[in-house]
């Protein structure tokens, strides 16, 4: 499986075997070698080519991975015997393996993310639990000995994701709205053929008189938000920023030339297009899982997500038509009200309650009790046995 399904889209499979390694991707049944795209310098990659032909084994293809740029033959050689050892093992399990059974599986998630991500950049790995930590500990060891001092295990009382501030970074993932340096704001919204940002000025377009300037310096400081949220949450496919509107080219230039710039750090392919007279920059990113939006939300079961109900003086004169009903005409005793414990407080609470003036009209006792499972314009009445009531509108 290359690509996760989406949406409506299946996952994208292929019968091409590929083994990714720290340095080089092996894959069987090839010849070529490429080198990434993002190994810029011809002198680096006609050397990473020429120490790839003379270590590479006859049969096998390589791609050539952009961590591999600046190393030495020997840390290459080693990434590709551990490789070409895994494709020994999988072809011997091939050999007697029965349908269904796993020829060879790939690595954890922790592992597999280590592999691809591990660089240069890297100042530590804080692990919380002492498992995972000798688990990654010893990958580390086998694939960047030097780094092995990176891998730092989590003692402080504080959880790990709360003590080094990623809770709070996390928690853009739950709104549509994002904040930015300088007083604007980005909106996100997520359709099925497209993701849109929307670079709002907030309360700084009041502040300052110069409007091009004033744009310009939020669009440049939402530049450098919009990408990393374009990581973040992993939003892939067709996405469309509406900047705020600049009248000079070089403006828009200049925020382009951001865009750019802070994308490159970005592992997965992305294309740029220039911002068009509407102040619109499109943006296209290799998406091979969906976009993280973490629904906290549903449709409220009280309005149907109308964001409308009836008005509770309705709904207190129904209560009211009913009781009076039940007591008189149809001389019921014993009844017990059920309602939203926002009702609840208006018809117990007070020097002379709602409850109380039913009792000094009637002489019966109304027991009213709380229902959290109830709407806020919702009620039931129960007989002296705990009997539904069937209640018929006027």
């Amino acid at each position: 499986v290359i690509k996760e399904p989406i949406s409506t889209k299946g996952p994208r499979v292929s019968t091409d075997i590929s083994m990714a390694g720290r340095y080089l991707v092996l894959m069987p049944f090839s010849n070529t070698i490429s080198v990434s795209k993002k190994i810029v310098s011809k002198a680096e990659r006609d050397r990473l080519k020429r120490l790839i032909a003379s270590i590479k084994p006859e049969g096998f293809g390589v791609i050539i991975r952009t961590v591999a740029e600046g190393h030495e033959v020997a840390e290459l050689d080693r990434d590709m015997q551990s490789m070409v050892e895994n494709w020994e093992t999988l072809y011997a399990n091939l050999r007697k393996g029965q349908p269904r059974d796993k020829m060879l599986g790939e690595l954890g998630r922790t592992s597999s993310m280590l592999r691809d991500m591990l660089n240069e950049s890297f100042d530590s790995i804080v692990v919380d639990t002492p498992g995972r930590f000798e688990e990654m500990k010893g990958y580390v060891q086998k694939i960047a000995p030097d780094k092995i001092g990176l891998v730092k295990l989590h003692n402080n009382k504080a959880k790990v994701f709360e003590h080094l501030g990623i809770e709070k970074q996390l928690k853009t993932l739950f709104g549509k709205t994002v904040s930015v340096p300088g007083g604007g704001y980005l909106v996100i919204e997520h359709t099925e053929a497209l993701h849109v940002v929307d670079v709002n000025s907030g309360s700084k377009s009041n502040q300052e008189n110069d409007q091009e300037a004033t744009a310009l310096m939020i669009n440049l400081l939402a530049a450098k938000e919009v990408a990393r949220q374009l990581r973040l949450r992993d939003m892939g496919g067709i996405i469309v920023v509406d900047f705020i509107d600049m009248r000079a080219a070089e403006s828009r230039k200049k925020v382009e030339d951001a865009v750019y710039h802070i994308m490159k750090q970005d592992k997965a392919k992305f294309t740029i297009l220039p911002i068009t007279k509407f102040g619109l920059m499109q943006i296209t990113r290799q998406r091979v899982r969906p976009a993280e939006t973490i629904v906290t939300g549903e449709v409220c079961p009280t309005c149907g997500g109308t964001g409308k109900i009836s008005a509770s003086i309705q709904v207190t004169d129904e209560i009211d038509n009913s009781i009076d009903d039940l007591l008189l005409n149809q001389n019921q005793a014993g009844i017990t009200l059920y309602v939203h414990p926002f009702l609840h407080a208006f018809y117990t609470k007070g020097l002379v309650s709602r409850q109380m003036k039913w009792y000094l009209k009637y002489y019966k006792w109304v027991k009213v009790m709380k229902d959290t499972s109830l709407g806020l314009t919702d009620f039931r009445i129960e007989d002296e046995h705990g009997e539904q009531i069937e209640l018929h509108s006027a």
